[in-house]
């Protein structure tokens, strides 16, 4: 090759270069943005089934009504595992006599993000970057960097009312990215003060010490004198079949960023556990899919009709005017909803009561993270074949786990 010809080729290799990394850039903003959207889209998907309150078959009667802290919204933010387990923390406060109050959900999923950014490092970029969690990372920070009531730390800014994490996350992950692609060759460690620089752009700096009801605390203090939760109280539950039932079995959710594995049981132990949780006086955080259009958030109730998997089309407008009967869900049944990705793990929620319907049907009372723009002001009713077919994880007190469970599991240093 001629030097005249290495001369008209460098520039070429040089400007295909900047397109690969120009391409490689919005690829990542456009797959950030899509996860930022992805909380919006699932709300529009859970309130696409509705209809008039006054056309809705279903009538509930509470049996037992929980305490809990007032429903909040978590705006445009995929953090419904911090809201819903915070939640969960606080009715636990109010059933130890502490004082009803709403912790910060943003310090902790602030403290996640931080976390999970150096797992994102230390493993290039393999692990899912966005808003998402699970609830045992509230435990996890709640154990490694305490609590905050929400006065202290809203992580709204420049008179901001509402959550939108869009623009926050469309930065990070490009700047993870570059942190892991460094020129050096080798990751600077300066990068961790720069995302907590950037954390402190979009949601404020997290105060050293903070003054709540006239006295002075760290969130390390908060948690041990306020709060006075233990973490290590708490226990957390799947369902599949694939691994053996009351052992130790991985999670298999993008959302499972720390790699958690949990204690694996039987579908109809679900049913037992939150029914002897909430006949105890404790809720449950549970984690579910939404998406089915059977799940209605605008009219407050998720059915399993028994039809759903016959492949004939449901009419979202038809679902609720008469009160259906339901799919019997078997263990197989619900697997194969976890293999065909139809059950995945979309949103965290609030188990803190039991209802029945004229017939006599058994539900559960669900408290939400979405507002209270529903029928029933941010709950809605849940059948247990829904909790049975779409749940992902619940978390309990350990205390209120049957001996017949406890007893079964292989492990039993955790009680």
């Amino acid at each position: 090759m001629t030097t005249a010809m290495q001369s008209s080729i460098q520039p070429l290799k040089s400007k295909l270069k900047r397109m690969k990394k120009t391409f490689f850039l919005l690829a990542i903003l456009s797959f950030n943005m899509m996860l930022v959207q992805a909380q919006d889209n699932l709300v529009k998907t859970a309130s696409a089934t509705q209809i008039n309150k006054e056309d809705k078959a279903y009538r509930f009667t509470n049996i037992i009504d929980l305490s809990t802290t007032p429903v909040e919204n978590q705006g445009s933010s995929g953090t419904c595992w911090s809201y819903s387990t915070n939640s969960f923390l606080e009715s636990e406060m109010i059933k130890n006599g502490k004082k009803p109050i709403h912790l910060s959900k943003i310090f902790h999923a602030r403290k996640q993000y931080e976390d999970k950014a150096y797992i994102y490092v230390r493993t290039n970029g393999a692990i899912q970057w966005g808003d998402g969690g699970e609830a045992h990372d509230v435990l996890e920070m709640l154990t490694k960097y305490g609590a905050m009531p929400y006065e202290a730390y809203t992580g709204l800014l420049n008179g901001a009312t509402r959550n939108s994490f869009g623009d926050m996350q469309a930065a990070i992950e490009p700047y993870l990215k570059s942190v892991i692609n460094s020129k050096s060759g080798k990751v600077n460690p300066v990068w961790r003060q720069v995302l907590s620089n950037m954390l402190d752009a979009y949601l404020g700096k997290v105060p050293e010490t903070f003054t709540f009801e006239g006295k002075q605390y760290t969130p390390k203090s908060f948690a041990k004198d306020f709060v006075g939760i233990n973490p290590n109280d708490y226990i957390e539950f799947i369902s599949q079949t694939n691994t053996p039932y009351y052992e130790k079995a991985p999670m298999l959710a993008s959302d499972n960023w720390s790699f958690q594995w949990l204690y694996n049981l039987p579908v109809d132990d679900f049913i037992t556990l939150v029914d002897n949780s909430l006949k105890a006086g404790h809720t449950v955080a549970w984690g579910a899919d939404v998406s089915e259009p059977y799940f209605s958030w605008p009219n407050g109730v998720a059915i399993v009709p028994e039809n759903a998997l016959s492949g004939e089309k449901l009419k979202r407008e038809e679902i609720f005017k008469e009160v259906r009967k339901e799919l019997k869900i078997t263990p197989e049944i619900r697997q194969q909803g976890l293999d065909n990705l139809t059950t995945t793990d979309d949103h965290g929620m609030h188990i803190v009561g039991l209802a029945k319907d004229q017939n006599g049907t058994e539900y559960y009372m669900v408290k939400n993270s979405w507002g209270v723009d529903n029928d029933y002001k941010g709950f809605l009713y849940v059948s247990k074949e829904y909790v049975k077919y779409k749940t992902t994880t619940i978390m309990v007190n350990k205390k209120v786990v049957p001996s017949e469970i406890k007893n079964k599991l292989k492990v039993e240093k955790d009680f």
